[in-house]
Order: C-alpha cells, then structure tokens, then sequence
C-alpha cells in the first residue's frame, strides 16, 4: 500500500530552518497500522524552476497511492488544497487530519452574522472521506477506509445539486 502524505513544504532557507518535519511522525503511525510506504512529495530530485514538471510528478505520485493523509493541522496551502480535489479526481480516499479550534475548524465562528457552532472549512469537508483530529486515530478509521464508500470529483456536482434542491 501506498500514502500520499499531503501537507505543508518549506519554501525557503528559513522555512526550512524552522520546520518540524511532520511527515516523519505519521510515517511511524501509519506503519504501526498499515503494510505501507509513505510517499513524501517534498523528497524529489528534480528541476524545481519546471513548475509544470513538478506539478505532473506530484500527480503521478498521487495517481499511483492508494491513500492520502492530509496534515491540515496549520493553514492548508494552495498545493495541499488541490491535492485534496486531485485525490477525488483519481477515486483515492482523503484522511484529513483535522484538529479542533485550527484555521479550518472552529467553535462559535461569527460568520455573516450568525454563530456556527461548530464550524469547518467547508471545502476540506466536502473533499474529505474521514477527518480525525490525531493521526494515531487512524486506526478508528482503517477499516472504513475500504468499507466505505469514497468520494470523487463528482462531489462537486452533488454539491450543487444538493444546494439547489434546497433552495
């Protein structure tokens, strides 16, 4: 099996400086629960200046995993976002890690007007198969994973289809 580790890449010498490398502590998680090989898209050896390039190798690495774990414990960035609607866009199940009172999920957020109570961002939701808060509850959901029914890019047409039947 093959997880696709999604999530935060230093971009400068004092990003990199500063980085807690996080991918290296889901690694010996997931191994405790799956015969797996984590797939770290930030060790590669190529051109970075190829921008097309970096994004093809990234989307092949996707299309060949047979999971992608999200670290959405900081704010996600652009790359990490769509790596979530690529997941969906090859049929692979998102395992969003998803912890409480971060940037995309709040309590009693005031948002035009009205408290949501408990709010999440309602685009790692919607492109999420299963959201935990730690990633040592990813075991509470490996059995799911292939028992349930994983989302793909046709969410995005349920989506509307859903809002327009209600409105």
């Amino acid at each position: 099996m093959k997880i696709y580790l999604a999530g935060s890449v230093p971009k400068s010498k004092e990003e990199i400086e500063k980085f807690v490398n996080w991918r290296e502590g889901y690694k010996k998680v997931l191994k405790k629960y799956f015969d797996c090989e984590c797939v770290n898209p930030f060790v590669r050896d190529i051109d970075e200046t190829d921008l097309f390039g970096v994004f093809g190798f990234d989307c092949g690495l996707m299309k060949d995993c047979d999971l992608v774990v999200v670290n959405a414990s900081d704010k996600l960035g652009a790359g990490t976002a769509q790596e979530m609607v690529i997941a969906k866009y090859f049929k692979k199940p998102v395992v969003t890690i998803l912890p409480k009172n971060t940037y995309q999920r709040r309590s009693n957020v005031e948002i035009n007007g009205k408290v949501v109570k408990e709010w999440m961002h309602p685009f790692v939701f919607s492109f999420s198969d299963f959201i935990i808060e730690d990633i040592e509850e990813i075991g509470d959901v490996k059995e799911k994973i292939s028992n349930t029914k994983i989302k793909t890019i046709e969410v995005i047409d349920e989506a509307i289809e859903y809002f327009e039947s209600k409105n």
